[in-house]
């Protein structure tokens, strides 16, 4: 649930409503769609934030369930979304930045109007650099949550593999431009067959109750002995 969330939230504001407002090479006609769009920009806003808390929850929840598979593993992963919630929330402080600018008044009243608006578009592309850092930690993480599903005994291990071909997809936003050129239809392509499948299995079906207990019975006896 919490991935579906976080998916739809995070996108619908950063993605949607950004793409609306935006318009590249154009400052003035960005400045003009920005403050007439008031409302959609804030719930924009809004649907980022709410896009971070999700995914802190779903980031917790999956390093509880695959801790018994690899405690190591699981607590590497959780710390790296964690960077990466870290950097998706600053992405939603810089949501604001070309608002405050535009609408800043006498406190920027050394620059000119169209001065302004060329900062304030500027602005979105700083958001873009720091959204697209967060999905090169949001892949590590998949790659990694996908090594932990194809190591566990309660979760099909094709899983794993597609959950990590998605990682590795993400992962090409190390090159931002190399990224864009191929979205479509690699990176959304493998996305795709490999988030949507985990969500729905764990929608539908979820884990084996029985096997999760067995292998984290088994970790417990592990982690005595070391």
């Amino acid at each position: 649930m919490f991935q579906a969330l976080e998916g739809t939230t995070a996108t619908y504001g950063q993605v949607i409503v950004l793409g609306k407002l935006i318009v590249h090479g154009n400052a003035a006609v960005t400045a003009a769609n920005i403050f007439g769009h008031k409302p959609l920009f804030w719930v924009g806003f809004a649907s980022s934030v709410i896009g971070v808390v999700c995914h802190l929850a779903w980031a917790l929840l999956l390093y509880e369930l695959f801790k018994p598979v690899n405690r190591r593993v699981s607590l590497f992963a959780m710390f790296v979304m964690l960077v990466g919630c870290a950097i998706q929330a600053l992405t939603s402080v810089l949501y604001l930045a070309p608002l405050l600018i535009l609408d800043a008044g006498s406190s920027l009243r050394a620059f000119t109007t169209e001065q302004l608006q060329a900062l304030a578009l500027m602005s979105t592309r700083l958001n873009g650099y720091a959204f697209n850092t967060n999905l090169v930690f949001f892949g590590l993480w998949c790659a990694l949550i996908g090594f932990l599903i194809f190591r566990s005994t309660f979760m099909p291990w094709i899983l794993g593999v597609l959950v990590a071909i998605s990682g590795l997809g993400w992962m090409m936003y190390l090159s931002p431009p190399i990224a864009i050129h191929l979205f479509i239809p690699y990176i959304a392509g493998a996305s795709a067959i490999g988030e949507i499948p985990l969500l729905l299995w764990l929608l539908i079906v979820g884990v084996s109750d029985q096997r999760w207990r067995e292998q984290a019975s088994t970790a417990g006896v592990r982690d005595l002995l070391i």
